[in-house]
């Protein structure tokens, strides 16, 4: 059960961070307003959020899920793999303290972002990403193998439209994984119930299972009906926004 997240609103100048995505810029009106939505989503699932104020110096701040891995038994502060991100981590940092006695970090030449981290009951999925190389990868498997946490590698670097892991897989708990086609026949993921989902609607993967509810963008029909399907309950929030800078709903909190 999540208790808590940390989230950051986007800065006025959330339009001038990294992105890959060719989708225009986005509205920092309507992203705010996303935002806003997404926040008391997170609420309404029992968590208590702690609000970050919006820091222009980093464009790309919002996405707070890319600076720790919280775990139930540990936090560990990442690297980002983009140089520009850096320096967010320090500020993540401060907040962690209160919440963590003890909070070791990747260092150089390792850079790890949250979002290649999948955490999967007590095993936990790393990406080997164009932001997460293998150097940071194996000092988080050390890290969290002290704890008697189990990992393993998923080598993304070369899938097509995929910045991170977890733009294409989601833990569902059960021992189910949601992901797209492209990682529908890794040998990694074949000891798990997979939910495929349809090649028009792979954004939605990025999805989060909260407490008793899977939150998911809004927009995929067929992906909501097969969750509900197996039994869960979903609420659909819009997205746009931070889609047009390579974002998605995992990436806007640190939940634990």
């Amino acid at each position: 059960m999540f208790t808590r997240a940390i989230v950051r609103p986007p800065a006025p100048n959330f339009a001038e961070g990294l992105t890959t995505a060719n989708l225009g810029a986005p509205s920092y009106e309507r992203a705010l307003e996303q935002h806003d939505a997404y926040c008391t989503a997170l609420a309404q699932c029992g968590l208590t959020l702690t609000r970050l104020e919006p820091d222009p110096t980093y464009p790309d701040s919002t996405f707070v899920e890319d600076t720790a891995i919280l775990t139930e038994r540990c936090a560990v502060l990442t690297r980002p793999g983009g140089p520009s991100r850096t320096g967010e981590v320090a500020s993540i940092r401060s907040v962690l303290t209160t919440f963590f006695s003890s909070l070791p970090a990747i260092h150089s030449p390792g850079t790890v972002d949250g979002g290649d981290v999948c955490e999967a009951g007590d095993h936990f999925f790393i990406g080997i990403s164009e932001r997460t190389n293998e150097a940071g990868a194996r000092q988080l498997a050390e890290l969290l193998g002290s704890i008697n946490y189990t990992s393993s590698f998923v080598d993304i670097l070369g899938v097509k439209g995929v910045l991170h892991l977890k733009s294409g897989l989601a833990y569902l708990g059960e021992g189910r994984l949601a992901l797209i086609a492209a990682f529908a026949n890794r040998t990694e993921f074949r000891d798990y119930d997979l939910v495929p989902l349809a090649p028009d609607e792979e954004y939605a993967a990025n999805c989060m299972r909260v407490n008793d509810r899977v939150l998911l963008a809004a927009g995929y029909p067929k992906f909501e009906r097969k969750l509900r399907e197996l039994g869960y309950r979903t609420t659909a929030l819009e997205m746009s926004e931070f889609q047009k800078m390579d974002g998605g709903l995992s990436c806007l909190s640190l939940r634990f």
